[in-house]
């Protein structure tokens, strides 16, 4: 049923706002607000050139753009919460935005990536690996326990951009490839937990250390690439492996708290 029109007075109109109302965000605010969601968005501008350069075949361009968006990323989600981008402007949901980001850099990009530069013998067998990277990745994006209370990702966190230049700088052969990316697309549903670095609070200081380290390794494996000096590969090792311990570590003392 239709609502009846409501009358206003004009000392109604003239009188102020209630003490309980929510102020106007100011102008600065608002400009802080979508200058983050700039940020956020440009996600997809990098993901666009790293589409580029891997169908040009420009792998150490595109494995840059891929890292652009991994900082930004890494960032976007703590300048959001120190402007306050959802009180701001609470049309926009931001949240939308950075998954779509995500998938496409972290999950379907790598993905395609691993189908057309990867062994994995012959057709159609890249393509199904494809197919399992693709769907697996969907029950972690939509998982509403996908982390924990105290921020590790519970599952592994479709990061297949890792597991995609893993495999490219060390050169492993398709029987890994093919078995790591049947045994990681499971472990997406196993209760396993895996360091978030930028949020995580335990050894916050080796766990943003061993991030920076793996990252640097990986870099400098891409552009000496195929070959592989082994002072990289000990601080490649080094610093992936405690990443990993760091969150079994999480696993095995079952904590959840802040």
């Amino acid at each position: 049923m239709p609502e009846q029109p409501v009358t206003v007075t004009p000392e109604q109109e003239a009188a102020p706002a209630s003490p309980g109302a929510p102020s106007k965000p100011s102008l600065g605010r608002v400009i802080a607000a979508w200058a983050v969601h700039a940020f956020t968005i440009s996600g997809l501008a990098w993901a666009t050139l790293a589409l580029f350069a891997m169908l040009t075949n420009d792998i150490p361009m595109m494995w840059l753009w891929f890292v652009i968006a991994l900082i930004v990323d890494g960032v976007d989600g703590t300048l959001a919460r120190k402007v306050g981008v959802r009180q701001v402007v609470p049309w926009f949901d931001g949240g939308v935005v950075d998954n779509l980001v995500d998938y496409l850099t972290w999950t379907f990009l790598p993905a395609l990536f691993m189908a057309m530069y990867l062994p994995f013998g012959p057709r159609p067998i890249p393509v199904i690996m494809m197919v399992i990277i693709i769907v697996s990745s969907v029950f972690c994006y939509a998982n509403d326990g996908e982390k924990s209370n105290d921020n590790y990702f519970v599952g592994f966190p479709a990061a297949w951009n890792c597991v995609a230049i893993v495999m490219y700088v060390l050169q492993t052969p398709a029987w890994v490839n093919i078995a790591a990316t049947i045994i990681l697309a499971i472990l997406t549903l196993v209760p396993i937990h895996y360091t978030h670095p930028a949020r995580v609070k335990r050894f916050r200081i080796p766990n943003i250390i061993g991030a920076a380290a793996w990252i640097v390794a990986c870099a400098y494996l891409v552009i000496v690439y195929p070959v592989q000096p082994i002072w990289v590969l000990i601080l490649f090792w080094v610093g992936g492996g405690w990443f990993m311990l760091a969150g079994f570590i999480r696993t095995a003392t079952g904590e959840d708290k802040l």
